[in-house]
Formats: C-alpha cells, structure tokens, sequence
C-alpha cells in the first residue's frame, strides 16, 4: 500500500515549485524608486530661480556672488533659508549662512548658528544646530555636524532623538553619531539616556534608520512560559529587490531547542504574488503517553500521543495570472504532528499570524489549529461573463493517520473539473436555465476508489403578478455516473447511473415603509420586509446500491417541503454635508427597490446628497417536511432558525444566529458576538458559543483607556461544557510620542507565560 512518507512529500513540494516557477512564473524585478533627499529638492526643477530678499544685498560680478544682510530670505518651490547674513554662490551652487539659520526643504528642517552648504557634491556643514527628518522623525543635533553625502549625516558629540520637545524622554549621545536615511546608523561612545540619566553606555551601537523595507536585523521577541521556559526569537529579514524578499527566523527556547523558520514573498504583478513558509526542530520533549509527559508536553482532550521529535509546518499561499486570462491558485499545508500548531499559535512565525498573513494578502483561510485534516489545494480557473471552468487537485491531509499509519479513508479528488453556467436567458425566451456539472476522480488510500460524472442543468419561468409578488417555478435534472476501480463491497456494479427529477417554487414579495428620524445625521429610516415560500420536491428513491464517499452528491435525500422565512432590513439615511435634500419615496406598497431606485448612490454618484447604511438586519427561517408528516413523524417542523445582525457606526456591533427546537422548547444553538466601542477607544468585545451537548464556549477581550497614554488590556476563554479555563490573562500598553511599553501576563491550559515589548519610535525596540 503506498503511503507517502515525509521525505517525499518534501521533495513533491521543492519540484513542484521548481516546475510552477520554471514556467515563466518568476518575478520580474521592478524598477527601485528613490525618495528624495534635501539635496535632490534643492536641485531639482532648475527652470525655478532662486528668489533673494534682505535688508540689503550686493552682487560680486566676478564671483558671481550675493551678499545678503538683514531678515535675509532664499527661497524657491520646495526650499527656503532664512538667516541674519548669507553669501550665496550662483555660479558654484554653494551658500554659506550666519545667524539665526532655519532652512527648511520640504518638511525636513535645519537649524544652526552658521552652515555651509556645496549643493553640486550634496555636501555640507552646520554649526550648533540641528537637523529634522520628517519622514522618519529623527532629530539629529550636535557641535558640528556634516552632511557627507545625499542621504549621510555624521555629527560630533551629537545626539539623536524621536521624542519632540526640548527635554526628550530619551536620546542617543555618541561622541560620533553617522546616520544614513533609509539605511542605519551607528554611535561610538553611546550613552542611552532617559530625561537625561543615564541608562546603558556602549562603546559601539548600530540601530535603524529607516521606513522603507531594508535589509537586516528585526526586532527580537523574548519571552518566559512554563513549557519553552526563556525564549528569544531573532528574525533576519532580506530585501531581496522590489519584487521579493525574504525572513530568516531563528527561535530559541531553553526547554525545547532552537526552532528555525523562513519566510518567502514575491508580488511578479498586480495579480500574481506568493507567500511560502516553513519552519521545523528537532524537540527536545515528546509525549510518549506516560503521565508527566502528556501533561508537561501534551494536550489535555487529545487522543493521540506525540512521540515525534522531528517537527514542522510548511505552507504556501499563491496566486497566478496564466495565459487565456486563466487564474491559478495555490494552497499547500503540511504539518508534522496534531499538536505543532497548537503549541506554536503565538509569535511572528506561530499560527495567528500565518493566518492574518494569508487572509490579508490572498483572501483565504486555513483551517484551524487544531484541524487534524489539512486542505491542500490547486485551483486553475477560467471565468467568462456567463461560465466559469475550475479544475482542482485536492489533497486532504489526515495527520494523524499519517503519522500513526492507521487506515486511511480521507476522501481526495484528483482531478475535481467543474463547469457551471450562471443564470440566464434561454434563446431570449421568457425561460431561463443554468448549470451545474463536475467531473471527479474519487481517491482513498484504503478504501474505494473512483470515477463520478455529474450534470445539473436547471430551467425557471419567473414571471410577477402586478408589483406585488414575484413567483419562480423552476425544475432540475440531476444525472450521476460512476465507474469504479475499487470497491469493498464487491457485490455492488462496477459502473453505475441515476438520473433525478426534482421542482421548485419559490415566492417572494417585499415593501417597505419610511419613517422619520432625529438621531444624529440620520433623517429618514427605511424598514423593508421579505417574506419568502420556497416548496422542494425531490423524489424518494433507492440509492443503496450505489457507490457512497459521504458527499451530498452520492446520496440525494428525498424532500417534500416547505420552507418559510422573513428577512426585515433597517436602513439609515444620512446627509452628506454640503448637499441639498430630496426626500424619501413614502409610497409604502411599492417594493423597496422601487421606492429606493431615484435615490441610489450608484445611480448618481456624483451628485447624491445622501449615503445609506443598513444598520439592522433580522431573518427568520423554518421548515415544514410533508414527507416526514405522512410517515407518522411526530417532528415535522424544523427548528427555527434566526440571524440578528446590527451595526450602529463604531460604537455597538451584534453579530448572532440561533436555532430554536419547537418541540423540546430549548435551543439547539446559539452563537452571539457583541462588540462595544466608545468615544475615548475603550473596547469591548464578548462572543459565547452554544451547540446542544457538543460545545460551549464563552471569549472576550477589553481594552480600557485609563489615561491617554495608559491602556489596560484582558482577555479570557473558557470551555464551559466542560468548565475548565482555555486561556486568560492581562496587561497594559503604555504610549508615549516616541516610545512605547507593553506586557502581558497569559495563562494557557498549564502553561504560564509574559510578554513585553518596547519601541522607541524609529530605532526599535525589543520583546515580544
């Protein structure tokens, strides 16, 4: 029986890059695009002439020198100096200023008793002063400081500094200080002091100066935890080019060892980029199913044993424009045992953060960390105005069956090919028609194996009676074939067919009302109301004898019902400031679409005075089952099924769904997720989960502002079927203008753990 071990897998992926990228995919780089330094914007737009104004000037033919004295001004677009006595030089570009300097270029600043400045070679002096980068906020003052090249400063006993203000909550002093914009800088003698104490000297420091993506060394996380026990993670991040760059992350753990991770980007154009990760160690600690063991290096509700010390996650995200506006699409997760992520959830390289990454950058998700089948997927999709084609591979990785080698029945498909029709017109008839069809290889490792052809083609007559109610009848034929290369029950056929009548009619009507309102800039609210029958009628048919891989495809259950639900939606009109008023349509019988259509934003976007939220929104569901009725079932009705969504601006979020048994009076579920915000940024956000004799859990999060600088922070998690604590823990964040501290104390399951992070703004910081 062939099972793919670990090393293979591995090599699968290397060559299936190697062939993804050799096929023309590689990034292009891209032109580098420089910011502009003082000098460039003092050189640049030479059609501009430099405009002098003073007390008193005289011009040097010969020199070709001005002399200017008294409230003395320089000034052109983009640049200004203004000093008590300047003698510019026309001709060699140079100008040397006393008294009271301020030169400002752009939003940079520079301050002195007397500079001197060549702007050909970009170069110069300054006396007493100081200079102000803008863009990253540096402030660099010394005795004498020296702008050596276009983007180099060096200063002479000088400082450096984020912090505004003539007492800074810290500053850098060095005896040399040399500062490369968008580079770094380095000090010799360095003296960190906090309101001028002094805290830590250094003969030699080097530190960022920087807000484009650089390469070199990323602010090290640390942290303490009962099971990794002192922890440093170190990230080394490489800026390839434009296109691509690169992380090495080196996490050390005194309990476990050393955990080594990378992190490959590319963007090749607007719509082909891809993240690839990795990350493995050898741990030092195992779960061999003794009772310290699983409770020091386990996980309490786990059924399995974690005895492995060779330990990884690789995983990848792609996406790629091919030929014939085709898309491919690629998503790859492989992890070595069932407890590695959930022991690697936090950091910059854990699992939260792969799956921010992913949800940002591509829009899909993972499965969740303690998902013991990983989705591994290739997509390759062609979309025309009408039909779409998407073939997949798709390979359900089951841990652990893996790891443990048990039979392994995790249903694959490779190839899955759709092709689906949306709806449309048939022959600009009044009938239309749409598609759904697939072809797939269904594939177990131990179990049945085979083809499966299905095609669903469906035809609607919709029509309305009058304005008031829109009525749907539509009929569906579903046929299914199947040719089997292996089957456990061998007295089954080896090839199959079923074909499938079924009909649909769907009622629908919906109006709406208009009322006043005196709430803020809202001055008109629209209730809409949907109700809505929809009758099902598939056939009872006997399907036992044919091929079962647990799909809703392989089995059609018979229907014979009706299905009745309310949708009512609250709509908030709000004015535009600086627009004119047009009232409401206050006719009510009209349907909502009729009475909105001359106020759509879309449909006069240019000159629309009012702007529309849907700040409530309230569906009811319930079924009734005519077949189950005419079998005697006592529970015909279905539970009743409700979402309450609201959304009141920033300050009140409700987002929850439940479903109501009729008959045993209780709920079967509930899930409700509330969100509170005030004025101030105080937050609150509270989510309880409830699904009867499965679950219950309770999550909730606070962020109080005590001052404006001091925030405390909480968050807890509890299982409640089984009352015991997931998580919880708290802490603060403290703010300045130019540093930060934060710490956070957690508590998880048995392990106990702090973090704490400082920045200085600019320069870093360091923590987790």
């Amino acid at each position: 029986m062939f099972r793919p071990s670990t090393s293979l897998i591995i090599y699968w992926m290397v060559v299936s890059a190697v062939v993804f990228f050799s096929l023309g995919l590689w990034p292009k780089p891209a032109t580098q695009v420089y910011a502009q330094s003082i000098a460039d914007k003092l050189t640049s737009n030479q059609q501009e002439p430099w405009r002098i104004t003073a007390d008193s000037i005289d011009y040097n033919s010969e020199s070709t020198t001005y002399h200017a004295n008294g409230n003395v001004i320089i000034e052109r677009p983009g640049a200004r100096l203004v000093a008590d006595s300047v003698a510019f030089n026309s001709k060699a570009m140079t100008a040397s200023a006393i008294g009271h300097i301020l030169m400002t270029v752009g939003d940079d600043v520079m301050t002195g008793s007397r500079i001197n400045l060549n702007l050909d070679s970009e170069t110069g002096e300054i006396y007493n002063g100081g200079v102000f980068l803008k863009k990253s906020h540096f402030y660099i003052k010394g005795d004498h400081i020296e702008k050596t090249g276009k983007d180099t400063y060096r200063a002479k006993n000088g400082t450096i500094t984020a912090c505004d203000g003539e007492r800074p909550d810290w500053v850098l002093k060095g005896k040399t200080v040399k500062v490369t914009v968008e580079g770094y800088g380095t000090a010799t003698h360095a003296v960190f002091k906090v309101r001028n104490l002094p805290i830590l000297y250094t003969p030699y420091i080097f530190f960022p100066v920087k807000t484009k993506r650089q390469t070199g060394l990323l602010l090290p996380e640390a942290g303490k935890s009962d099971r990794k026990g002192v922890s440093l993670e170190q990230p080394l991040f490489w800026a390839i080019n434009e296109n691509t760059d690169a992380t090495l992350y080196t996490y050390y753990m005194e309990k476990r060892g050393t955990k080594i991770g990378l992190e490959y980007r590319y963007a090749a154009d607007l719509q082909s980029n891809g993240t690839i990760m990795a990350d493995g160690m050898l741990d030092r600690r195992i779960d061999d199913g003794t009772p310290d063991n699983t409770l020091n290096w386990g996980y309490a509700g786990d059924a399995y044993d974690r005895p492995n010390k060779d330990r990884y996650w690789l995983r990848a995200k792609i996406d790629q424009q091919l030929p014939w506006n085709a898309m491919a699409k690629l998503d790859f997760d492989l992890v070595s045992d069932q407890d590695y992520l959930t022991e690697f959830r936090e950091g910059r390289s854990g699992f939260y953060e792969t799956r921010d990454t992913f949800l940002k950058v591509f829009g899909r998700d993972i499965d969740t960390y303690d998902e013991s089948i990983r989705t591994n997927r290739l997509n390759i999709n062609r979309t025309w105005s009408q039909y779409s084609l998407n073939g997949d591979i798709l390979w359900n990785d089951n841990i652990t069956n893996r790891r443990w080698e048990d039979t392994d029945d995790t249903l694959q498909k490779l190839p899955l090919i759709e092709f689906d029709g949306a709806k449309q017109s048939l022959f600009d008839s009044n009938f239309f028609w749409n598609l759904n069809s697939e072809y797939a290889h269904l594939f177990t490792l131990d179990s049945d194996r085979g083809h499966r052809t299905d095609i669903y083609p469906r035809i609607y007559l919709p029509f309305k009676w009058k304005r008031y109610l829109a009525v749907e009848p539509s009929a569906g034929w579903r046929q299914t074939a199947w040719i089997m290369d292996r089957q456990e029950d061998q007295t089954l056929n080896h090839s199959n067919y079923r074909q499938v009548l079924d009909a649909k009619l769907d009622l629908s009507t919906e109006f709406s009302t208009v009322i006043g309102s005196h709430v803020g800039v809202v001055d008109r609210i629209q209730h809409s109301v949907k109700p809505r029958v929809i009758y099902n009628y598939v056939p009872n048919q006997d399907q036992s004898d044919l091929p079962d891989f647990g799909t809703n495809i392989d089995r059609i259950e018979e229907a014979n019902k009706f299905t009745y639900s309310l949708t009512n939606n609250f709509t908030a009109r709000k004015k535009q400031s600086g627009r004119s008023t047009r009232p409401f349509n206050k006719d009510t019988t009209l349907p909502i679409k009729e009475s909105m259509q001359n106020h759509s934003p879309v449909d006069n976007a240019s000159t629309e005075p009012f702007k529309y939220d849907r700040f409530c929104r309230l569906y009811l569901e319930q079924s009734y089952d005519i077949a189950a009725a005419d079998e005697d079932d006592i529970e015909p009705f279905s539970d009743i099924y409700g979402e309450l969504d609201m959304n009141f601006g920033r300050y009140v979020t409700i987002d929850s769904d439940a479903a109501f048994n009729i008959y045993e009076n209780h709920f079967s579920s509930h899930n409700v997720a509330t969100g509170l915000t005030d004025h101030r940024g105080d937050r609150l956000w509270v989510e309880h989960r409830y699904k009867k004799l499965e679950s219950e859990s309770i999550y909730g999060t606070i962020s109080i502002k005590l001052t404006d600088r001091l925030t405390a922070r909480g968050k807890y998690e509890r299982n409640l079927l089984d009352d015991i604590d997931i998580s919880k823990g708290a802490g603060f964040l403290y703010t300045a203008q130019c540093w930060s501290f934060d710490f956070f104390y957690a508590v998880e399951g048995e392990d106990k753990k702090f973090l704490f992070f400082i920045n200085l703004m600019g320069i870093g910081g360091f923590g987790q």
